[in-house]
């Protein structure tokens, strides 16, 4: 079941089609996914059982997502604009959101597919990991806790530690076990980033940047 803020019961609907747009939009990858229109009774269901649903007005009734294929999406968090008539539902989908079996219903046959990378959870990582540093007492037999205790001297080092064994792995050829080394060393970089009070959102611009820049562009590869 999910649990949602009461305030979320504040969404206006249009007087009259008594209808709001809800744009879905794939938690973990921040792909939009679709969009749908809830009534006061699919918004309520949609807070109350954790799972999309819709008021389909090709049906004429309430319309879970997922009934017949399987493919749920799953509620996230929920954020109404500014206006109050419309919500961002972000969810986790079970399979394609769309009916012609495409992740989005914004794919085009001709369009080659964008791979969808769950770059969203790196945010949430980064937002735990900052907690951690924020509120040492709220998890103080967490990791991540023991390596702000030990300061950046010791982070930087498991850093390093880890960034040597990712090259081994892959130096050698070890597939299997070179995505948890790669895992490492991205929590443990995260963590010298907010050791160094660097967000990540300062990294991302670095990188547009030289992208942009003609001279750099060899860098990304474009």
């Amino acid at each position: 079941m999910s649990s949602l803020p009461p305030s979320l019961a504040t969404l206006r609907f249009d007087a009259q089609t008594g209808l709001a747009p809800a744009i879905i939009q794939d938690a973990a990858t921040g792909q939009v996914l679709m969009l749908g229109y809830l009534n006061a009774e699919a918004w309520a269901q949609t807070q109350r059982e954790g799972r999309v649903t819709f008021f389909s007005r090709s049906k004429n009734r309430l319309w879970t997502k997922g009934e017949s294929s399987g493919n749920y999406l799953s509620v996230v968090s929920l954020h109404i604009d500014c206006d109050a008539d419309t919500v961002l539902i972000r969810a986790i989908p079970a399979g394609p959101t769309c009916h012609r079996g495409t992740v989005s219903c914004f794919e085009q046959a001709d369009q080659v597919a964008v791979p969808s990378v769950p770059v969203g959870f790196l945010a949430e990582l980064e937002r735990l990991i900052q907690e951690r540093k924020s509120f040492p007492e709220r998890s103080p037999s967490s990791y991540t806790v023991s390596l702000f205790k030990k300061g950046m001297p010791k982070i930087a080092q498991k850093v390093g530690e880890e960034a040597v064994e990712t090259v081994i792995d892959a130096v050698a050829g070890h597939r299997e076990s070179l995505p948890g080394e790669i895992a490492d060393l991205l929590y443990h970089l995260l963590v010298l980033m907010a050791a160094a009070n660097l967000p990540m959102q300062e990294v991302i611009e670095v990188l547009r940047e030289r992208h942009r820049l003609p001279n750099t562009r060899h860098l990304l590869g474009a």
